[in-house]
């Protein structure tokens, strides 16, 4: 059973580098500086600094993985996942999250101030990708002092991350937790992320991204979350959920939502549009389409050797990222030497199974965690 005690109140830090001396260099060749990283951390660092874990957040997610904000009474994002007795027992290792690259929730992206205009990045921003946000992440562990972290983990966009770090810095890492994820998108994973894009470009509001002075592309942006919404659930867990029931009340027009499950995708990209900021979902999106882990070759060939351990972890009902791209990563670190296992959850969650499977996940995350221990 996951224990009920909590972090209680965390706080969000910053961490500002990359002056005119030095500026980050991204992977296509431009610079950018000074760039901040939100991040929150959770337990305490041990005198060795060899208990640390880095989780990675998907595509909405933030620096706030755990714990609560002072005055607010939703916890963070992985709460039940993440503290004393969790998963990422924070009375054991101590856990680091931060905000991403291009992200909107404290760290540079398109929405932060240029320091040369004085005013909203918006499509100024540069392109980033997968490994430019790892980059960031590796600045901040250094920043923090750990030369090697005991693990990294991440659903989704955050598995992304976990196998960039194995490409790039993995001499920095003991063992690797990805999640629901993928080593490249497939061409509908594509389709599905630029209908999104599109809702928000064809939004009056968007004003090709020059729009932080005004009315924001809200119900574009809404419309990209409602689509989102949909691949993260299953047809079992909408069935379970919302079966066909209707909405009470009668409807305002002809065409006001008539099913539960049509208000639920309204509320859902409602309340989206006042948390996160249209530009970084267009750029985050886009850096998620470009991953290609393999980078054009067998992802084994561009792995170092290194004795590693990882734990991969799949969902049964998970169309947006199916079990099978989970078991060709396996594939991958098996002919790459590394000490592999793959665990597949018979959820009826659909991908948003990595956020609501907590028991089964515990189990697993805590056991393989406590091996990886023994093992190193």
């Amino acid at each position: 059973m996951v224990h009920r005690e909590g972090l209680g109140i965390v706080e969000t830090q910053f961490f500002t580098f990359g002056s005119s001396s030095d500026e980050l260099v991204l992977e296509n060749g431009e610079k950018i500086g000074p760039v901040t990283i939100a991040y929150e951390t959770y337990g305490e660092l041990n005198s060795a600094k060899s208990n640390a874990i880095l989780i990675l957040h998907a595509l909405s997610g933030d620096a706030h993985a755990a714990g609560f904000h002072k005055g607010e009474k939703i916890p963070g994002w992985w709460d039940n996942m993440i503290g004393p007795g969790r998963a990422f027992d924070t009375e054991k290792y101590f856990v680091i999250c931060s905000n991403i690259l291009g992200g909107c929730k404290g760290s540079s992206g398109p929405s932060s101030i240029n320091p040369k205009t004085g005013k909203p990045y918006g499509l100024t921003f540069p392109p980033i990708t997968i490994g430019d946000m790892v980059n960031c992440q590796r600045r901040l562990i250094d920043y923090l002092g750990i030369k090697e972290l005991l693990s990294i983990a991440g659903g989704s966009m955050g598995g992304m991350q976990v196998l960039e770090w194995l490409i790039r810095y993995p001499e920095r890492i003991k063992s690797a937790i990805p999640i629901a994820t993928t080593l490249k998108h497939s061409p509908q994973q594509i389709a599905f992320d630029e209908v999104g894009r599109q809702a928000i470009i064809v939004d009056p509001h968007w004003k090709s991204g020059d729009y932080y002075d005004g009315a924001r592309p809200v119900k574009g942006l809404a419309i990209a979350r409602m689509i989102g919404h949909i691949t993260y659930m299953s047809d079992v867990s909408m069935a379970e959920k919302f079966g066909r029931q209707k909405k009470n009340g009668s409807n305002q027009t002809r065409f006001s939502p008539d099913f539960e499950v049509e208000g639920y995708l309204h509320y859902r990209g409602d309340n989206f549009v006042n948390r996160f900021d249209a530009n970084s979902y267009l750029y985050i999106t886009k850096a998620m389409d470009n991953f290609d882990a393999g980078q054009d070759r067998p992802f084994h060939e561009v792995l170092r050797e290194k004795k590693l351990k990882a734990l991969v972890i799949a969902f049964k009902s998970d169309w947006l990222y199916p079990a099978y791209q989970s078991k060709e990563i396996v594939k991958e670190f098996k002919l790459a030497g590394l000490q592999a296992t793959y665990c597949e959850i018979d959820s009826t969650y659909g991908h948003d199974a990595f956020l609501l499977e907590v028991e089964e996940e515990t189990h697993l995350i805590s056991h393989f965690l406590k091996k990886s221990v023994l093992f190193i």
